[in-house]
C-alpha cells in the first residue's frame, strides 16, 4: 500500500485535540480520517508526529497514512482539502514516502511556538489564537529565565501529573523569546525546539516565564524550580490557545 506524509495546518479551537476521541467529540485526526474515507471507503488510521491537546494549533503537523490507490500527491491534497470543508483543517502538502517512514517514530525534532500578547484592550482578530495578559512584561527577564532550561535536564517540575512518558529527562535544544510590536501592546513569541516534549511541558515553561516577565519571579527562580524536580515548584500552566506545533524535523525532509 502506498504511504503518504501529510503536512497539516489547523485551528485547534473547535477540537478536543489531535487524537481521535470518544463519539461526539471532534478531533483533528477524526476529521482527516473522515476525509480519507470519502476518497477510499473504509476505516483509516493515521499517525501524527505530535498529539496536540485540546485548543492547541498547528502550522506544521505531520501525519502518515497508507492508501490502496496510488494517488498523485497534489491531487490527494486537493481532494482531502475539499472533503475537510468546513473544518479549520488544511493539508498544506502531501508527498509519497518510503514504507518505513513514520511521522512519529522517524522524527528527530519538534518545534513549537507560543504566542503571548500583552495589551489592555481585548484582542479581536487573534481571539482564540493567543494568550492575552494585561500588564507589561519584561522580555529580557524572561530570556534570562529561559536560559536556565536549555540543555539536558530532569523536567519533572514542568511535566503534567498525567504525563505518560517513561522518563522526565529531556534535552531542550533551544528556547528563544522574540518580542515584537502588537497593536496597542506587545507580542512575545516563545520558540522551543527538542527531539520530544513531555505532556504540558511547553505550556508549563511559558506560564512560569510569564511570572518572571511580570516581576513575580526572579529569573534565577526558574533554575531553582527546575532543580526542585517537583510539580508544585512550577508556575501556572498557561492556556492552550497560544500554542502552535510549527514543524517536525526528519533525517531527510520528506517535503
Amino acid at each position: 500500500m502506498p504511504r503518504y506524509a501529510l503536512k497539516i495546518e489547523y485551528d485547534g479551537g473547535p477540537f478536543a485535540g489531535w487524537q481521535r476521541q470518544a463519539q461526539g467529540q471532534a478531533s483533528v485526526q477524526g476529521a482527516v480520517e473522515a476525509a480519507l474515507a470519502k476518497l477510499e471507503p473504509g476505516a483509516h488510521t493515521i499517525a501524527a508526529a505530535g498529539r496536540t491537546d485540546a485548543g492547541v494549533h498547528a502550522t506544521g503537523q505531520v501525519a502518515t497514512c497508507d492508501l490502496a490507490r496510488d494517488w498523485e500527491p497534489f491531487r490527494l491534497s486537493e481532494a482531502l482539502n475539499f472533503h475537510l470543508k468546513p473544518a479549520p483543517v488544511a493539508i498544506l502538502q502531501a508527498v509519497r514516502v518510503a514504507d518505513d517512514f513514520h511521522a512519529r517514530f522517524s522524527a528527530v525534532e519538534r518545534r513549537y511556538t507560543f504566542r503571548l500578547v500583552q495589551r489592555r484592550a481585548p484582542v479581536t482578530h487573534d481571539k482564540g489564537l493567543v494568550w492575552q495578559v494585561l500588564n507589561p512584561l519584561d522580555g529580557a527577564a524572561m530570556r534570562a529565565g529561559a536560559a536556565h532550561l536549555v540543555g539536558h535536564h530532569d523536567f519533572t517540575t514542568f511535566r503534567s501529573s498525567i504525563c505518560q512518558a517513561a522518563s522526565p529527562v529531556k534535552t531542550l535544544d533551544e528556547i528563544t523569546v522574540e518580542e515584537m510590536r502588537y497593536p496597542g501592546g506587545t507580542e512575545f513569541r516563545f520558540h522551543l525546539r527538542a527531539r520530544s516534549f513531555l505532556h504540558n511541558q511547553v505550556r508549563s515553561i511559558v506560564g512560569t516565564l510569564e511570572r518572571v516577565g511580570a516581576g513575580s519571579w526572579a529569573p534565577e527562580a526558574v533554575k531553582d524550580a527546575l532543580e526542585a524536580r517537583a510539580r508544585a515548584a512550577c508556575g501556572p500552566v498557561c492556556p492552550p490557545q497560544g500554542l502552535y506545533l510549527t514543524g517536525v524535523g526528519y533525517p531527510a525532509d520528506p517535503f
